[in-house]
């Protein structure tokens, strides 16, 4: 075993699943990729109460757990609710971690996030860079949640022999993401702000900040692909990135969300807004060294995300 890489593969057949989070957007992504194996439902469960979860996990003895819940959101909703980022998260992978331990789970996959890199590191970002310089202050309370999460899972490793991992995707979208303007990430804030404009006839919808930052964006259902890849492959401390390797500017994703959605006006980029980090790029090589690589294009995966969307508006005037 190399780097943490394993020699035989951990086979999920016939193990429990608790995917943690299965109604969001990663988690559902989780769920559509492990379809056919025994996933264990926690709908009713509140992860932020430590006698719930301890309660649950006791009763449904699961073999494996992917740690997907979270609270997230963009820019907007982070600079409103640091608090809320920072308690809710430390909560949710507190008692799911410990929980995992007191019940001997065989794995456990902690999801993080690349906002848990140094906002000046040097890019593209390895895994080494964590903790070697100052956060990005627009997202720094979940950033701290998340660091917190991926070292509780190493702790538990050297202290308790626990086979938790860590990964560490960038920027998702997908079917099953937050379009909510005053909480989303910029994907769905901007094909929202797109679909708006083509079905109002608005000549120019705003686009926050410059539109200089550059981006890496993974289609949620690669990253689903990766995190069983991990669990079947990888037992290590340290954290595993993944991303799609390719980056883009903010101001050339509006233009390439507005083409899929059908917008033919003008975008207006209004730079009062904070922008963020300026560039935020991973460097992947470790997990695409040991076999996997994304399969959707971000063309294609806007298309896709913009087809479940509108199916998504459909369903909720049904209901």
């Amino acid at each position: 075993m190399a780097d943490g890489w394993l020699d035989t593969p951990y086979s999920l057949s016939g193990k429990k699943i608790w995917v943690a989070g299965a109604r969001g957007m990663v988690g559902s992504a989780v769920a559509r990729k492990l379809s056919g194996k025994n996933i264990l439902k926690d709908e009713s469960v509140d992860l932020r109460d430590q006698v719930a979860v301890h309660e649950w996990v006791q009763q449904n003895k699961p073999d494996v757990i992917i740690l997907a819940a979270a609270k997230v959101g963009g820019i907007k909703a982070n600079e409103d609710a640091p608090a809320e980022f920072l308690y809710d998260n430390l909560m949710i992978q507190n008692n799911v971690v410990h929980a995992a331990y007191e019940a001997g789970v065989e794995k456990l996959l902690f999801l993080g996030s690349s906002c848990i890199y140094p906002r000046e590191a040097e890019q593209p970002i390895t895994e080494e860079a964590l903790l070697t310089g100052v956060l990005e202050p627009t997202n720094e309370a979940y950033a701290v949640a998340k660091i917190a999460g991926l070292k509780l899972c190493a702790a538990y490793r050297q202290q308790h022999g626990c086979d938790f991992i860590s990964a560490m995707p960038c920027n998702l979208y997908g079917p099953g993401d937050k379009f909510d303007l005053e909480a989303s990430h910029v994907i769905p804030a901007l094909m929202m702000k797109a679909h708006a404009a083509k079905v109002s006839q608005a000549k120019t919808p705003e686009v926050w900040g410059s539109g200089k930052p550059l981006r890496e964006f993974l289609y949620v259902d690669d990253l689903a692909d990766a995190l069983v890849f991990l669990l079947e492959n990888y037992s290590g401390e340290k954290p595993v990135n993944v991303g799609s390797g390719a980056e883009i500017s903010i101001a050339d994703l509006a233009e390439m969300i507005a083409r899929v959605v059908g917008f033919e006006g003008k975008l207006v980029f209004d730079s009062s807004k904070p922008d963020g980090t300026l560039r935020k790029v991973m460097d992947s090589s470790r997990i695409n060294k040991a076999g996997w690589q994304p399969s959707v294009a971000l063309g294609q995966g806007l298309k896709q995300t913009y087809e479940w969307y509108l199916e998504h508006q459909k369903q909720a005037r049904a209901a």
